[in-house]
């Protein structure tokens, strides 16, 4: 339906999504693919609002239903400014998480009804789903370990190690019942072999322009 490719990066805290989609926007360069890259929620200036308060620790009283709500909130702003207009304009979008990560975090971790995100999902994006999503996956525990190596956390962060269990569970289950579109990346090993694992998931992407 669109000219473009659109790309979205999941993987709960600590997977290394900095790292890998730096490698990710490097290699598309060199290719000579025309891409934007952006992140969720956010990507426009009203999105980076509510990504603020969704972040925001001391917002300790905001409910479950709330939170989802300002998630596909910031999703819908993010679409129709952003990732719509450059996906018809044929480039390529590489998103920071997208609508699996509802599905991980509010839907596994918080426990919400993966219906009701459904329900979101058709209203907010329609048919709209990516053409390819690269799971960056590790051991929970060894995960948080990073997170807390960089200092300071947000309000996710702060949760308990059974909340990142659950999303990493529900990553796993998404990626099972979605194999033609989910590649599975073990960030576990040294960089330099999740970069080859990544260029074998990123040469067929670009093959198949």
């Amino acid at each position: 339906m669109y000219k473009g490719k659109f790309i979205t990066i999941e993987g709960s805290e600590g997977a290394g999504k900095s790292t890998n989609i730096e490698y990710i926007q490097n290699y598309l360069q060199q290719q000579g693919i025309d891409f934007i890259a952006t992140r969720e929620p956010g990507g426009t200036p009203v999105a980076e609002k509510i990504r603020d308060l969704l972040l925001d620790k001391s917002n300790t009283s905001l409910c479950d239903d709330a939170e989802l709500l300002l998630m596909f909130a910031a999703r819908a702003q993010h679409l129709n400014e952003l990732i719509l207009p450059a996906l018809e304009a044929g480039k390529w979008v590489i998103s920071d998480r997208f609508t699996d990560a509802s599905y991980a975090y509010q839907g596994g971790g918080r426990g919400l009804s993966w219906k009701k995100i459904e329900q979101l999902e058709h209203w907010v994006q329609g048919s709209l789903r990516p053409d390819a999503t690269i799971l960056l996956d590790i051991p929970v525990e060894l995960g948080m370990e990073r997170v807390r190596q960089r200092g300071e956390t947000d309000r996710f962060e702060e949760q308990k190690m059974s909340f990142f269990n659950r999303i990493r569970d529900a990553y796993l289950k998404l990626a099972e019942e979605n194999p033609q579109r989910f590649y599975i990346i073990d960030t576990q090993p040294a960089i330099e072999e999740v970069y080859q694992q990544l260029e074998q998931v990123l040469s067929k992407l670009v093959a198949n322009v």
